[in-house]
C-alpha cells in the first residue's frame, strides 16, 4: 500500500521546486503571499487553517484540502475540531462538496496513522 501522505508531499515539494526554481516574480510574490496569510497575527494559526480547510473544501479543491489538514494536523487541532469545520463546509457547498469531504476524511485518517506532528 502506498503512503498517500508521503506522496502527496513529496509532489508538492518537488513542482513547487520547479514552479519557485523558474524565478517568475508573480509566482514567487502569490506563494510568499500565501505563507504571510497563515502566518500569526489577529487570529492564530488554527483558526486560519480552519479557515483555509472551510475555503478549499466549499472550492473542492483536493490539494488544497490535503494541505490543510496536514498542517491542521501538525499545530495539534483535533479530529473533532476538523470534522466540524468540514461541517460548516459541507453546509456551505452543498452536497456537491461530499465526495471532497469524504477524500478529506480518508486523508485524516491517513495523517493519524503515517505521520508525527511537528
Amino acid at each position: 500500500m502506498t503512503n498517500n501522505v508521503e506522496e502527496f508531499n513529496d509532489y508538492r515539494e518537488r513542482m513547487n521546486g520547479k514552479l519557485l526554481g523558474d524565478n517568475n516574480k508573480i509566482i514567487k510574490r502569490i506563494f510568499n503571499l500565501d505563507t504571510n496569510a497563515f502566518a500569526p497575527g489577529a487570529l492564530d494559526v488554527k483558526t486560519k487553517e480552519l479557515l483555509g480547510l472551510v475555503a478549499s473544501t466549499v472550492l473542492r479543491c483536493d490539494d488544497c484540502v490535503k494541505y490543510h489538514l496536514e498542517t491542521s494536523y501538525n499545530h495539534g487541532l483535533s479530529k473533532e475540531e476538523v470534522m466540524e469545520a468540514l461541517s460548516i463546509a459541507t453546509l456551505v457547498g452543498g452536497t456537491i462538496v461530499i465526495p471532497h469531504l469524504r477524500r478529506a476524511y480518508e486523508y485524516w485518517e491517513e495523517l493519524e496513522t503515517s505521520t508525527e506532528k511537528i
